[in-house]
């Protein structure tokens, strides 16, 4: 860890460095979600299969977290982020060039374990050079422009999908990609790479700390609570065409609904000194559930208009709660804060991945209305188990 406090205008640097990469990665795994149909339609498969594509990015990004964590620690963050951004500009051109569905599934994966490199890492990385007083602000800027890649992937694709295709789509991600891979490899020439460790850590004394960090039972509640907010919250997320699209304008609704998901962050964002100040965090949580239930209920009252405000309401009480656990998360393992945070997007995103898969067995099941009002309960649930737990 470098113990240096960097001056304002590092920090600032390295928010945008860094922010860009972020925008990125967050573009390439929401880019495809308001396309499930026309992806169904070109490649004459079944809704429910290419929405799986949502899966395909989430579950690898979800697995590959415990290996990169102990990478970053052995080879240097910095190093890592580049090498994921690169391989993820590489891959995402190759979904832009798939010839079949299966081509895309595999680059899809691919591109999912690339990008797992990008977000948590960065998170390691201020950690390790910012200063605890500029840090909480340094990581929420940086989160912002994450929130403005999930906003630009739902409004890119929809608005440009008519006039380039999905094959166009992928393509943009791509150039975001390896236009960040630039910009961190620039900025590491300039910028001096802290020493690594003397000695890497073994493979027992890595599965030692997972091990310890697992027996946390601060720990427990909230991995397992960030696992079962992720497949509620965006279970929903690849079937937004259909869910507003009876007639015939889902594509463009879906990108206008993820957009406004993302709109949903940005207001949090802004409202979160207030509502930590005037209602406190627990209670803030159970805002957060009750949020994202209305917006579920919005959604599945079958009306266009009312769905794409209830997405909003989703963005706004997801990002509400899920900072809450990723604050608490950040606390639970001082000694050991980037194995934490790795655990974390791995829980986060298995539940992402599988999220999709159950949500669309649930409305073969029992239709689109309870299966959305069942996530949303879901998330209502786990914000009042969670808020109700000692924090640290």
């Amino acid at each position: 860890m470098d113990t240096s406090p960097p001056d304002p205008r590092a920090v600032q640097r390295m928010v945008a460095v860094f922010g860009l990469g972020g925008f990125a990665g967050a573009l390439a795994g929401r880019a495809l979600d308001p396309l499930m149909g026309e992806l169904a339609t070109d490649f004459a498969t079944p809704h429910e299969q290419v929405a799986l594509l949502a899966s395909a990015f989430t579950l690898p990004y979800a697995l590959i977290q415990p290996i990169l964590g102990p990478m970053g620690d052995s080879f240097g963050k910095r190093r890592i982020i580049g090498l994921c951004l690169g391989l993820l500009a590489l891959m995402l051109a190759a979904c832009a060039l798939a010839p079949s569905l299966d081509s895309l599934f595999a680059a899809r994966i691919a591109a999912g374990l690339a990008a797992g490199g990008i977000f948590p890492l960065t998170l390691a990385l201020f950690g390790d050079r910012v200063p605890m007083a500029q840090r909480q602000v340094a990581i929420s800027r940086f989160l912002a422009c994450a929130i403005l890649g999930q906003l630009a992937g739902g409004a890119v694709s929809g608005l440009a999908a008519p006039f380039i295709g999905w094959r166009g789509i992928m393509a943009v991600c791509a150039l975001a990609a390896a236009a960040s891979t630039l910009v961190v490899w620039l900025d590491s020439r300039r910028t001096s790479a802290p020493a690594l460790p003397s000695r890497r850590p073994t493979l027992p004394e890595v599965l030692r700390r997972y091990a310890d960090i697992l027996r946390n039972r601060a720990a427990q509640p909230l991995f397992i609570g960030v696992a079962l907010e992720g497949a509620c919250v965006f279970g929903p997320f690849p079937y937004f065409a259909v869910l507003l699209g009876a007639d015939g304008h889902g594509t463009l609704r879906a990108g206008i609904a993820v957009a406004c998901f993302g709109v949903g962050g940005f207001a949090y964002t802004m409202l979160a000194p207030f509502l930590l100040r005037r209602i406190g965090q627990a209670r803030m949580m159970r805002l957060a559930g009750a949020a994202v239930l209305a917006g579920m209920l919005c959604l599945a009252t079958g009306m266009p208009d009312v769905g794409i405000g209830g997405a909003l309401l989703i963005g706004l009480g997801f990002f509400m709660l899920h900072n809450s656990i990723q604050t608490r998360v950040t606390e639970v393992a001082p000694g050991a804060r980037g194995s934490a945070v790795a655990l974390h997007a791995f829980c986060y995103f298995l539940g992402q991945a599988v999220g999709p898969a159950v949500f669309g067995l649930l409305m073969v099941a029992a239709g689109a209305g309870p299966s959305l009002a069942l996530s949303g309960a879901g998330v209502l649930v786990i914000s009042l188990w969670l808020s109700r737990l000692r924090a640290g």
